[in-house]
């Protein structure tokens, strides 16, 4: 139906860059995420695919067609905003049909009808078909919104954070919902997202976005396990990952991580594929990733355990976070709610370097990690 293609598109506004020269292939009726911070070129990505805006350089592809002289209406794209953009004199009924109503799209009111009920009924929304946008909860606002949007079945499903300004129940809920709907209408869909939780549950893939480039491709297994570098693995966790800069090396045929803040030194897990990607990077200097799930700790001295002392600690839902700090130092771990402590206590704080990444501590780039063979395997195997 509608594969998507950008060809080294560029937008600028003045002299700021919105987009350089991005490349990207979204596959027809894939659900695909944009992720990244603030600022960092989603939406004026989907704005050049829908055409509210035209680039300076490259080409948009929508099926095949390039797409850049084409106008908005004629390119069979539905756009839901963050803001619903209801129309506030219009019933619920009649906000969902209104595409249907459209010079370009008119239908009769048969089979505006049947296109409505269905679409009330999947959303959950046909007991509120008479009331008007005012008597209606933030939940139920995007609810029509999406409706309307899905309406005329189009080939392309654009969604810019429709799911910000609901509540994080409604929003947990929602995510499923717009999963299920995608499979069911079979659209092509690429969806603005800076939030983790959304980005993973939702994507078949995700592109991750910074400073108007697209820094990595993948499944969110992918990204998450093996970012290309310490940007995306901060981007692609909460808590988020420690960065523990480091000197690695190499005595014999085992190798060394020492403490940069300290004389700490830890001897990492054998893994001959991996030493020889420590080896190639000809890079002494690293900073060590380590997710927060795999740091231990005690509140007793142990052997092998660093002693550091409590920084801050945040209950959060089913878990809670410490933070330990260690010199200069701030090591995030998990901990079970209920767990008391105080701060400035002493705490001791143990690496499970068998899960850790490494990492270029100039370029900042992804140098391998444990089991990296394991995780493409299961990726090729996911794939197939």
């Amino acid at each position: 139906m509608a594969r998507i293609q950008l060809e080294k598109v560029t937008k600028k506004f003045g002299n700021v860059t919105a987009l350089n020269g991005i490349d990207l292939d979204v596959k027809d009726k894939e659900f695909f995420i944009l992720f990244g911070p603030a600022g960092a070129g989603k939406t004026t990505m989907l704005n050049n695919i829908a055409g509210i805006q035209i680039p300076e350089e490259g080409v948009v592809k929508i099926g095949g067609e390039v797409v850049n002289q084409i106008d908005p209406a004629h390119r069979n794209t539905a756009m839901v905003f963050e803001n619903y953009a209801l129309y506030p004199h219009m019933n619920v009924y009649d906000n969902i049909a209104s595409p249907l109503r459209s010079p370009l799209y008119k239908k009769d009111e048969e089979t505006i009808k049947k296109a409505v009920d269905r679409v009330a009924k999947m959303m959950k929304i046909d007991y509120l078909l008479e009331r008007l946008p005012s008597q209606l909860s933030n939940g139920q606002k995007q609810r029509v919104a999406l409706g309307r949007a899905l309406v005329r079945e189009p080939n392309v499903f654009l969604m810019d954070e429709p799911l910000a300004h609901l509540d994080a129940k409604l929003r947990n809920a929602m995510r499923t919902e717009l999963k299920e709907i995608q499979a069911n209408f079979e659209t092509t869909s690429i969806y603005v997202t800076h939030d983790f939780m959304e980005a993973m549950s939702l994507g078949d893939r995700i592109a991750i976005v910074d400073h108007g480039e697209i820094v990595q491709i993948g499944t969110g297994d992918a990204i998450y396990y093996m970012p290309c570098n310490e940007f995306v693995a901060q981007l692609m966790g909460d808590p988020e990952i420690n960065l523990i800069p480091g000197t690695l090396k190499k005595k014999e045929n085992d190798y060394f991580f020492t403490l940069d803040e300290g004389v700490a030194e830890y001897q990492l897990p054998a893994e001959e594929e991996l030493f020889k990607k420590l080896e190639d990077s000809e890079s002494e200097k690293v900073d060590l990733g380590l997710r927060p799930q795999h740091v231990k700790y005690s509140f007793e001295p142990m052997e092998g355990f660093l002693k550091c002392t409590v920084y801050s600690y945040e209950s959060i839902g089913n878990k809670s976070v410490i933070i330990a700090q260690y010199k200069n130092l701030q090591i995030r771990m998990i901990a079970p709610n209920g767990v008391t402590l105080k701060l400035d206590q002493d705490i001791y704080v143990n690496f499970l370097l068998e899960h850790s990444l490494f990492f270029h501590a100039e370029t900042k780039e992804y140098i391998s990690r444990y089991n990296e063979a394991g995780i493409l395997a299961l990726e090729k195997e996911q794939e197939e």
